[in-house]
């Protein structure tokens, strides 16, 4: 890859963050590979924070609205993609608390409706076992996945 002088690479963050909301870690990953220098990458990342053009809890709230309602992803998958993108702790439980539980049984409840027409199990049982896990791997905590099944003991469920 062609390296950027310092301003190439200011003029092609902000226009990737004038059409799509970005976090610094993005940006400072696009900086490396262009082989940047330490100090223009922090020169450039401040110019930008400065300038709003990035804003990390911005950022993770268009990020974790869309997650949810787009992807359909529960609280812990998305938190886990926010680690990833290194969004500070503080900002990560704020944004997160921000959604309402009622929120991920919206999305988790028909999910699991489509799901359990498509899944083949041979008792009850199994069935609400094969949708517990599907639902698990989606991100979503135990206690939504039980409001949204009607399960009174969680551990009636688990292998």
């Amino acid at each position: 890859m062609k390296q950027k002088t310092e301003q190439e690479a200011y003029l092609t963050l902000t226009s990737l963050c004038a059409n799509a909301e970005h976090c610094q870690w993005e940006m400072l990953e696009k900086m490396r590979r262009w082989e940047l220098s330490e100090d223009a990458q922090a020169r450039i990342i401040n110019r930008l924070v400065d300038e709003r053009y990035i804003d990390d809890e911005r950022f993770a709230r268009a990020f974790v609205k869309d997650k949810v309602r787009y992807n359909k992803w529960g609280r812990r998958k998305v938190e886990q993609a926010l680690w990833q993108k290194h969004i500070d702790e503080a900002i990560r439980q704020l944004v997160l608390d921000e959604v309402d539980e009622d929120e991920y049984i919206r999305v988790l409840r028909p999910m699991l409706q489509q799901k359990r027409r498509s899944v083949k199990a041979a008792t009850d049982y199994e069935l609400n076992g094969k949708l517990i896990k599907f639902a698990l791997s989606r991100g979503f905590t135990m206690d939504i996945i039980k409001q949204c099944m009607d399960v009174d003991d969680e551990n009636e469920f688990l292998e």
